[in-house]
């Protein structure tokens, strides 16, 4: 009896002896037990390339799966992730655009204000996520919004300087339909070219934009009155005028189709396409320029956050540890900054961080960093109101209404839809 007591001790002593031995990231290890996140992307241009990165995370942290959803492009629309955010079955990790959606969201959103990337983040870049001095999201990345062009069919045509006009715009056009190359891709399927990015650049073009917004709301200022919006609509007939046909019915990839085959000479679009152009067309020479809506010879890209990663509020403890840790990984890794830039082609919001030096993605960095830019202003006005600014452009593409009744109508759901700005 004596020697089996003796040799249960003994056994329960090496136990614990071997125990201590124990490397801290194997006891990490044997303690952390398989979590399972669900990330929804927006990128489409980048699916495969983001699956990938989570692939190499996922063998560094093998205790993490992650399963990645992508909706994105045509499918654009944040209904879906509203219906299962309701019922509680949202995914850890999905995106947000900031300003009024932060507040619309605001219940969903967990608070990562003491995240360390927080205090890397460029200047005003965390502005659109902040509510009551907390954090709710991190950077994507910084984007440009213009006009990619082939340097090519540009040379093709005769074209030495890029234009900074729109009278300079209107004879580029002219120029090249003169050697038989359509001039602009259009698609605009997709209503978030309309509805966001295009609103953007005009109201980019204000004075001052929130000033604008504030007077459009108190009935002091109209859109039909406002020359950035009428040139906008102006510039919209010149794409119009000069591009494919069926430009309500011609969608995103459709239109990037066009273009890489050499087809038409520019897409209205931003530096987000590159990894498309990268992979699809690698020998197709691309540039961007400016959008000029006027003739006044100042026109800049419009930049900044398209969107932040944000977690879920209601997911679990062990989910939401997982995701923050994802998150600072991609943020600040090596291997999750560089994959980011080499493979995403993403212009980091990051100080620490390299911005690349490609084309389009380079070329939206230069004019980011030395200031000659003017910003996106599309998340400061409300979900709504750019979904109903995207309608009514679209009708008007469609020849269903003219220039001054879609500016009466922008002005209808400006004011319908104020309330939420």
């Amino acid at each position: 009896m004596r020697k089996k007591l003796f040799y249960g001790f003994l056994a329960v002593l090496l136990l614990l002896l071997s125990a201590s031995n124990m490397p801290p990231e194997k006891e990490e290890e044997q303690a952390e037990q398989t979590v399972s996140l669900t990330i929804r992307n927006p990128k489409v241009e980048v699916a495969s390339e983001f699956e990938d990165m989570v692939s190499m995370y996922e063998k560094t942290h093998p205790h993490v799966r992650i399963q990645v959803e992508t909706v994105g492009g045509i499918s654009d629309d944040f209904s879906d992730l509203k219906t299962q955010m309701a019922i509680g079955e949202g995914p850890d990790i999905f995106t947000n655009v900031g300003y009024s959606a932060t507040e619309e969201w605001i219940r969903y959103l967990e608070d990562l204000s003491e995240e360390s990337w927080v205090f890397d983040a460029r200047d005003g870049t965390l502005d659109p996520i902040t509510e009551g001095g907390k954090v709710y999201g991190m950077p994507m990345n910084i984007e440009g919004f213009g006009i990619v062009y082939n340097k090519a069919l540009f040379r093709k045509a005769g074209i030495n300087e890029l234009p900074d006009t729109y009278t300079e715009l209107e004879k580029v056009a002219s120029q090249l339909k003169k050697i038989g190359v359509t001039p602009f891709a259009n698609g605009y399927y997709e209503e978030w070219k309309l509805g966001h990015h295009l609103t953007s650049l005009a109201f980019a073009e204000q004075s001052d934009p929130e000033a604008f917004m504030s007077d459009l709301t108190e009935g002091k200022a109209s859109f039909a009155d406002n020359n950035s919006f009428q040139n906008m609509l102006r510039f919209l007939d010149l794409t119009l005028a000069y591009g494919s046909p069926h430009a309500a019915t011609t969608d995103y990839y459709a239109e990037m189709e066009v273009f890489q085959q050499g087809e038409a000479a520019m897409i209205v679009q931003g530096n987000w396409v590159e990894p498309l152009l990268a992979k699809q067309a690698p020998d197709l020479d691309a540039g961007m320029f400016p959008i000029p809506l006027d003739d006044g010879g100042n026109a800049q890209l419009v930049t900044g956050v398209p969107s932040y990663w944000v977690v879920n509020k209601q997911s679990g403890a062990a989910e939401k540890r997982e995701a923050k840790r994802f998150l600072k990984w991609m943020a600040e890794s090596e291997e999750g900054q560089a994959y980011q830039t080499e493979h995403l082609r993403f212009v980091s919001a990051f100080r620490s961080v390299q911005p690349p030096e490609t084309s389009l993605s380079g070329d939206t960095w230069r004019r980011y960093d030395q200031q000659e830019r003017r910003n996106f202003n599309w998340s400061s006005y409300s979900p709504p109101m750019k979904d109903a600014f995207g309608r009514i452009l679209k009708q008007y593409v469609n020849e269903e209404m003219s220039k001054q009744d879609a500016l009466q109508d922008l002005n209808h759901a400006w004011q319908q839809n104020s309330s939420s700005h």
